[in-house]
């Protein structure tokens, strides 16, 4: 537990007081944020605001992590050794790392040409896929080489699942290690076009990313007090993953990265995200779903996000079939601000339903556990 407040604290002062740093030379740079001409006009007012904050939160995490395991000097000996950097970490942050790389390239794209093109879909999509496939055959291909501190081989998980998972593995549900790539390919994908979409009002998706990264953070703990490494647990309610105290590190660490980023990114936002800091973070929460084994919880769990996302796919299947758009503008975020409603309330309002989403998601994993138990 040492080691995570330590990641959180570290992270969050780290995010807070390099965040203005970072204001003043994206502002030196011109790295303003172009505003797309048909997006809605009150957006106008934010156009030159410095972009390319997830940088900092990035960065960070990264940072956070290397203090956090300074913090591991010594662990009870009933549990785990986790001091030396594992593949978890490496894919992890590995995820989050080069997902905002390929948001990194769209930006500066957009900052060089002064238009909110960037990097086209194809360019874009295909940045998606091979950061997947890579650290995901990472994730499924390295089983763990974990030993107790006695010297005993106690876990080799991978860091994926060859089968899909919910709360756990379904065994029912194998899809091998070639399945395996793919799907969490797909996770990936949908992550970070989830964030990017949500990622349009000031402190949106900073926000609903903390309460997503800090029920990682409690999901990845809870697992590690019950996992299935440590002999004190049995079978029938213990957790079959793989380095559950880093990954709970490292959503702790991201989520107090976030924490300090939103100081800045709040209405009015002195600095954006840009799809540096979206695609990362989105990278980040896939990664965070495959290890934890709560591939299928993610929906529940990032609810604001796939309902962000549904109302684009509505839009484009309805204009596309009826030539009628059901929105007045997607994402949704767009329709309520072109109704009238103001910037701060739809921020609220939907970190209400992100708030509710993880809520539900964190009251079926635990009510499986207590079925388990029972």
């Amino acid at each position: 537990m040492r080691a995570v407040i330590v990641a959180i604290g570290v992270a969050f002062l780290i995010s807070l007081f390099c965040t203005p740093i970072a204001i003043k030379v994206f502002t030196r740079l011109k790295a303003g944020q172009p505003i797309r001409a048909e997006g809605p006009a009150m957006h106008q007012t934010k156009k030159g605001t410095p972009t390319m904050g997830g940088v900092v939160f990035i960065l960070a995490t990264v940072i956070a992590y290397v203090a956090g395991h300074l913090a591991l000097t010594t662990l009870p000996d009933a549990q785990i050794a986790q001091v030396e950097p594992t593949i978890t970490a490496l894919v992890l942050l590995g995820l989050m790392v080069f997902s905002g790389a390929v948001g990194f390239i769209d930006d500066f794209l957009k900052v060089r040409k002064r238009h909110s093109g960037g990097l086209n879909k194809r360019g874009k999509l295909a940045g998606q896929i091979l950061v997947g496939a890579v650290f995901g055959a990472v994730a499924v291909y390295f089983p763990s080489s974990m030993t107790d501190v006695r010297g005993n081989a106690t876990n080799t998980e991978t860091v994926g699942s060859t089968t899909l998972s919910f709360i756990r593995d379904i065994p029912a549900l194998e899809i091998g290690k070639i399945g395996a790539v793919i799907v969490i390919i797909m996770v990936v994908m949908a992550a970070t076009n989830g964030v990017n979409l949500t990622d349009g009002l000031d402190g949106l998706a900073t926000g609903a990313s903390v309460m997503v990264l800090a029920a990682y953070a409690l999901i990845a703990f809870w697992q590690y007090r019950h996992w299935c490494a440590d002999p004190n647990y049995t079978e029938a309610y213990c957790y079959t993953v793989r380095d559950p105290l880093e990954i709970a590190l490292i959503a702790g660490a991201a989520a107090g990265a976030c924490v300090g980023f939103l100081w800045w990114n709040t209405s009015p936002a002195r600095i954006f995200m840009g799809d540096t800091g979206a695609l990362g973070l989105g990278g980040l929460i896939a990664g965070m779903a495959m290890s934890t084994r709560t591939v299928l919880l993610l929906p529940i769990l990032g609810g604001l996000f796939v309902i962000v996302t549904m109302s684009v796919v509505i839009q484009i299947i309805s204009f596309r079939t009826t030539g009628k758009r059901v929105f007045r503008m997607s994402p949704l975020q767009h329709h309520f601000e072109l109704a009238g409603w103001s910037e701060v309330n739809i921020v609220v309002r939907f970190w209400i339903i992100a708030g509710i989403a993880v809520a539900i998601a964190l009251g079926l994993f635990y009510s499986e556990f207590l079925a388990a138990v029972s």
